[in-house]
């Protein structure tokens, strides 16, 4: 994709606990390098691994909502990378449903490629955040029913 203009989206999952709270992050960049959204939502009890997928899934529908054109998408789940790019078989029930939702919503581009990156990569660590202020409000809203 050099030379080309293309979205990167930056995705993370997380969960407290395998299974455990799971939250989701993301952040879009457009093909000048600016931010255009950043998301994040607690999905309840998961696996990590379905909580990257399902933020992968989340990030998918939300760049198409901005962009039409090619997309980089890049993630810390070396699994969910080898997966999606077909270097590993996917095994797990729930994952292959998740796995088949991503290559439908990757249909809604005309490329889209798979990068695995270090939490320490650029953007990365904003998802991360992200994800991380999705569980603690989570976590504080439980705690504030229980009083």
């Amino acid at each position: 994709m050099a030379g080309q203009k293309t979205f990167k989206l930056h995705t993370d999952g997380g969960s407290r606990g395998n299974p455990g709270p799971a939250a989701i992050g993301i952040v879009l960049q457009d093909p000048d390098g600016h931010v255009v959204k950043e998301f994040k939502r607690y999905i309840g009890k998961a696996t990590n691994n379905q909580a990257e997928y399902e933020a992968l899934i989340e990030g998918l529908k939300l760049a198409s909502l901005y962009w039409k054109g090619p997309l980089e998408c890049f993630t810390d789940s070396e699994l969910l990378v080898r997966q999606v790019n077909g270097e590993y078989d996917v095994k797990n029930k729930e994952l292959k449903i998740a796995h088949a939702a991503v290559e439908k919503l990757a249909k809604h581009f005309p490329s889209v490629s798979f990068t695995h990156v270090r939490r320490t990569d650029k953007l990365q660590p904003i998802a991360d955040k992200l994800v991380n202020e999705a569980l603690d409000e989570e976590m504080r809203k439980v705690k504030g029913n229980k009083k």
